[in-house]
């Protein structure tokens, strides 16, 4: 009831601690409080943070700002969770040395106030020991002396004003602990560049089957276009029962492959490959390969079932029988998914089930897999998730899930805080300067910051978006340089993004015709275009520039054409700063007049600015507040300029 300190609006605080923050390795966590006491006396703060597990807390000053604002910030150095809470109180000993200075100055006699002194720093050596203590300790016997200069002289010296600011007198503390918490992961959960692709249709000749052997035959294309991450669809064995066709026929041909979303067969289930693909050395063997050339392996995770999975002969508890005895598969009417059963999170037996879902991960794990893409997670129980990330990132913190989920924003947000690493967005969706411009300012500016690792995808095998439908190269241009320099993270479904697949299906959704899904196709892998050399440039650029590697450093700039969007990146430090001019329209040249932010960039009036556009490899001198610019999208539809 001693506590003269108020501490609130803390930030970041997930819904009270209910959340954890996400960092990476490196990261410097920064926390802002609003901190007050009652009267005039010095209030001071501590941001206190330890590894979860340790039993010490390390403290760093918090700063004030003023109008009772606060900052401080610790960096994060290891794999894992770290706590944090701040305390506030009043210091007595800095109090009273403020004021005996301004009684000294005022010219008063200062006999008394050197014994108030000495009262406060032998309090304060009781709270340390070693050298501080001695310091501490040494100046209250000169402050206590017979020599009453000495002691004045003392008291307000440099020396003892780095004591009394470095060794605070800590009473009666006001402690923020609302279980905050961030875990720190590698830094490859904020910056990649993944590359899609089927391994079945991997082989040289039509109608074989590709494998892990010819895949890995492809390991250094993606490389050479920039790539860090391949993930492949399901690689488990594929459901015979009910098999779909192609273009999602309901009844498959003789030889059809089927979908690998619809997993398991008697060749087995989540922990079997599919036969034709290889075996388990194969696909180890590919992870190692790809590894050589930096790249890791992503695994598609999709907890549903064929009608003849293994797990529904042992475990039929698992999933939702109907009143004829049929079971029920799985359904979003109108539309139906014939060969696919849903699991049933809400089976008695739902310890079993949770513990069978998260071994999935760990067996996968076990042979080397550091990532996984989890299909359609919001169709499963929020509270599972919450669990099996935990309990699976426990053994293996350097285990990265990217949320498939577009779904409704609360939804895609919950999961986010649960733990997934990464989040699929509506990227694909925001096809307007201004929309973009709000998505980006809600994912980079909000709280959303805190959670929500966005991972932005032109397309996927289920998406082919509106306005890539018979569109021309250059639409296919922009929308992937869009992705790559808005968001630190990104990917793309390969073969039919830089081969331009633009052919959708006549039933007015967003679905692509002879759809890969379904079936086995032969790419000439030896193709290069103009998609392939603009990827591979700005892969490039994106890894010789830091600046590019984050997606919350982000500022848009004002320019007079609505079809030109202007944003800057730029380091913390300010080291690396790039400025991003893309035109929207796909069609035509468009002119603008571009601000300079003079103030962002801390650029004085009248100075010139240099920039290099890494692309063109062009530099530029704009000397004036709003300069002129013209993008041709029949060239590079964006200017990534480099400040020197």
């Amino acid at each position: 009831m001693q506590n003269r300190v108020i501490i609130h609006s803390v930030s970041p605080e997930l819904e009270g601690g209910q959340y954890f923050i996400k960092r990476v390795v490196g990261n410097v966590v920064r926390v802002n409080a609003i901190i007050f006491g009652d009267g005039h006396d010095v209030v001071r703060a501590a941001l206190c943070y330890r590894k979860e597990g340790s039993r010490t807390w390390e403290d760093v000053p918090l700063t004030h700002l003023g109008n009772d604002a606060w900052t401080g910030g610790f960096r994060v150095t290891d794999l894992g969770f770290y706590e944090y809470k701040i305390e506030g109180w009043v210091d007595q000993l800095m109090n009273w040395h403020k004021g005996f200075q301004k009684k000294f100055a005022d010219g008063q006699y200062m006999d008394v106030e050197l014994k108030i002194g000495v009262n406060f720093l032998k309090t304060t050596a009781k709270q340390y020991g070693g050298d501080t203590k001695k310091r501490l300790n040494a100046y209250a016997k000169l402050l206590n002396g017979k020599n009453y200069k000495s002691a004045v002289e003392g008291a307000l010296s440099e020396d003892f004003a780095r004591l009394v600011e470095e060794c605070p007198m800590k009473q009666h503390l006001t402690t923020y602990d609302k279980n905050l918490r961030v875990r720190v992961g590698r830094e490859k959960e904020l910056f990649s560049a993944w590359y899609e692709f089927f391994p079945r249709s991997t082989a040289s000749q039509e109608g074989e089957h590709g494998s892990f052997k010819t895949a890995k035959k492809l390991i250094p294309r993606v490389a050479e276009l920039g790539f860090d991450v391949i993930y492949f669809p399901p690689v488990h064995p594929i459901g015979k029962v009910n098999r779909k066709g192609k273009n999602n026929a309901v009844n498959a041909e003789e030889g059809e492959p089927g979908s690998p979303w619809a997993i398991g067969s008697d060749e087995g289930g989540h922990t079997a490959l599919h036969p034709e693909l290889g075996t388990l050395k194969d696909f180890k063997d590919f992870i190692k390969e790809a590894a050589k050339y930096g790249i890791e392996v992503a695994m598609d995770i999709a907890f549903q079932a064929a009608p003849d999975h293994p797990w529904i002969k042992e475990h039929p508890e698992w999933f939702i029988w109907r009143p004829d005895g049929t079971i029920a598969y799985a359904e979003n009417p109108p539309k139906k998914y014939q060969d696919i059963v849903p699991i049933n999170f809400e089976s008695e037996d739902w310890g079993n089930l949770w513990e069978e879902l998260k071994n999935v991960f760990t067996y996968w794990a076990k042979q080397g897999v550091r990532i996984f893409r989890v299909d359609n997670p919001h169709t499963k129980a929020f509270r599972f998730w919450e669990w099996c990330i935990r309990e699976v990132q426990k053994d293996y913190p350097d285990v990265i899930f990217l949320s498939e989920s577009f779904t409704r924003p609360n939804v895609m947000n919950e999961l986010a805080k649960l733990g997934y690493t990464q989040s699929y967005t509506y990227f694909t969706w925001r096809t307007h300067k201004k929309e973009m411009e709000e998505y980006m300012n809600e994912i980079s500016k909000t709280e959303m910051r805190e959670y929500f690792r966005p991972n932005f995808w032109p397309n996927t095998p289920d998406i082919l978006a509106y306005e890539m439908m018979h569109a021309n190269s250059n639409q296919f241009v922009k929308r992937f340089l869009l992705a790559a320099t808005l968001s630190s993270n990104y990917g793309m479904y390969g073969p039919a993004y830089e081969f331009m697949d633009n052919t959708p299906m006549n039933n007015g959704k967003e679905e692509y015709y002879n759809s890969e899904k379904y079936e086995i196709k032969v790419h000439d892998w030896s193709l290069r275009n103009r998609m392939t050399d603009i990827i591979t440039r700005v892969n490039r650029i994106r890894k010789e520039n830091p600046a590019l590697q984050d997606t919350y450093n982000i500022h848009f700039t004002r320019t007079d054409n609505d079809q030109i969007m202007s944003y800057i990146k730029l380091t913390e430090d300010r080291s690396n700063i790039i400025w991003c001019i893309i035109n929207f329209d796909p069609h035509n040249t468009q002119v603008a007049h571009v601000e300079l932010p003079r103030q962002l960039l801390g650029i004085p009036q009248g100075m010139p600015l240099r920039v290099h556009d890494l692309l063109r490899n062009e530099t530029y001198y704009w000397q004036r507040d709003w300069n002129y610019v013209a993008l041709n999208p029949y060239q590079y539809p964006i200017h990534i300029l480099k400040l020197v």
